[in-house]
């Protein structure tokens, strides 16, 4: 195998080992004897895999675009096979797949559980899940960097004030991706300890809120946030996986800033605060806007949580604004706002440009220096077309295995967008553990789709066919 694979995953399988260590700590500490030994095998073969993937690490390493994205995708198949070992092992008696489809679940922060009842499962291995997410959050900001070439030159220009893009500079870089991600993390995890959560939950919330992950360590999230103080606060938390990664350190550490550098910040923010507005005016009849709100920024930030009694009936306009998603650079998904924002702009001035020829119309966007070309456009365009036709196929192989229309739909933006099923879309009653075969593989690969997009894919499978 490539030695840059080889060194790119032995990464995260040695991050996988650390964590695996802090699991047995904490299991150790509270007397949680019942899977620990699940977590020294994950312990051992995670670290074995990572250090031997730099031994002999002499070669030159020549990378292309293909062996960028087979590492991705690669990445997103293995890891979470020793993800799946504490769920194998332990003491419920676990089938492979459905412990595969927990762990991928959880490795692209999608949030569907085979788990009926989580208070059924001990502590560890509930924190083991949320592990699951984190380092899978971590992974995609990673997976980012290495295919931006990829997925938008445009953005890639405001990056560069934070991020060196040149080879040898990578772990060092990524180094700071991760003490950023980690700081993060605990940032949150304070915040929710200020709001009385009890230090269990906050751990395992501020893991699934910088991941933009769905698993919960409780049945339901009520019984956690409980006052309407709680519900406008975590509200707010769950908006770190909607901005960007870079937005705190920006706004404290660096030097010379300028409004063109936070463009795609202030676009979100606009954003947020038009939906905020329009909720506030036009669905707050029953008075209950705090949990609106919370619907509302989790489906923005493309966690998908919420409460029982959240509003089922805008469950349309809440999945619109999954497949819209956040910033390019955070943890959730969606087809991103400002990609859609470029393609609205560009289509108004094609057509305005057909009506009046001999006007001249601007192509650039307001705190946004450079214009919109078309090469991006295309990518942006063909993005749209990708999910269409990624959507199309996955609601009609889900409707083949005898799932409703309607919720093979709901079920198949859920999973490309990798946001968890809850009441507000209707299917917080969706049982994945009596899902057979076929459907829950399909949705495994169609989860990786929803992380990797299926752009990735089909320039791999061009490069096979048409290889000269």
């Amino acid at each position: 195998m490539n030695r840059f694979v080889l060194n790119y995953l032995g990464i995260f399988f040695i991050i996988l080992s650390i964590l695996s260590f802090f699991n047995i700590i904490y299991s150790y500490y509270f007397n949680l004897y019942l899977n620990i030994n699940t977590y020294f095998y994950t312990l051992l073969i995670s670290l074995i895999i990572g250090i031997s993937s730099f031994i002999n690490n002499k070669t030159e390493i020549k990378i292309n675009i293909y062996i960028k994205i087979f590492t991705v995708i690669a990445g997103y198949f293995l890891i979470p096979i020793v993800l799946s070992i504490p769920y194998y092992f332990s003491i419920y008696n676990i089938s492979f797949l459905n412990c595969y489809f927990e762990s991928i679940s959880g490795f692209t922060s999608t949030g569907f559980t085979i788990f009926e009842n989580i208070k059924h499962l001990d502590q560890s291995l509930i924190l083991w899940r949320s592990t699951s997410q984190w380092i899978g959050g971590i992974y995609f900001l990673f997976s980012i960097l290495l295919l931006i070439d990829i997925f938008d030159d445009n953005l890639k220009k405001s990056l560069t004030n934070f991020i060196s893009f040149n080879y040898s500079e990578t772990f060092k870089q990524s180094f700071k991706i991760l003490i950023l991600y980690i700081a993060l993390t605990l940032l949150l995890f304070i915040s929710l300890k200020l709001i009385d959560i009890r230090t269990f939950d906050s751990f395992n919330l501020a893991m699934t809120i910088i991941s933009s992950g769905g698993f919960l360590p409780v049945n339901d999230i009520s019984s956690i946030i409980n006052t309407n103080t709680k519900e406008i606060i975590f509200s707010i938390l769950m908006l770190f996986s909607y901005f960007s990664l870079f937005l705190i350190y920006n706004i404290f550490f660096l030097k010379n800033k300028t409004l063109n550098f936070f463009a795609e910040d202030i676009y979100l923010f606009l954003y947020f605060l038009l939906l905020v507005i329009i909720f506030f005016i036009f669905f707050n009849s029953n008075y209950n806007f705090s949990i609106i709100l919370f619907s509302l920024t989790s489906s923005m930030s493309n966690i998908g949580i919420s409460f029982n009694n959240s509003p089922s009936n805008l469950w349309f306009i809440f999945l619109i604004i999954v497949v819209i998603g956040g910033s390019f650079f955070s943890t959730s998904s969606g087809l991103r706002l400002l990609k859609i924002y470029f393609l609205f702009k560009y289509s108004i001035n094609e057509i305005l440009s057909y009506t009046k020829p001999n006007n001249i119309y601007n192509t650039k966007l307001k705190l946004i220096d450079s214009n919109i070309e078309q090469k991006d456009i295309n990518k942006y365009f063909l993005s749209v077309l990708i999910f269409i036709i990624s959507l199309f196929i996955i609601t009609s192989l889900l409707s083949i295995f005898n799932i409703s229309f309607e919720n093979s739909f709901k079920l198949g933006i859920l999973t490309l967008m990798n946001t968890v099923n809850s009441s507000m879309y209707e299917l917080n009653n969706f049982d994945f553990f009596e899902l057979n075969s076929y459907s829950k593989l399909i949705m495994i690969v169609f989860m990786i789709i929803g992380r990797v997009e299926l752009l990735t894919i089909l320039i791999i499978v061009k490069k096979f066919l048409f290889k000269t």
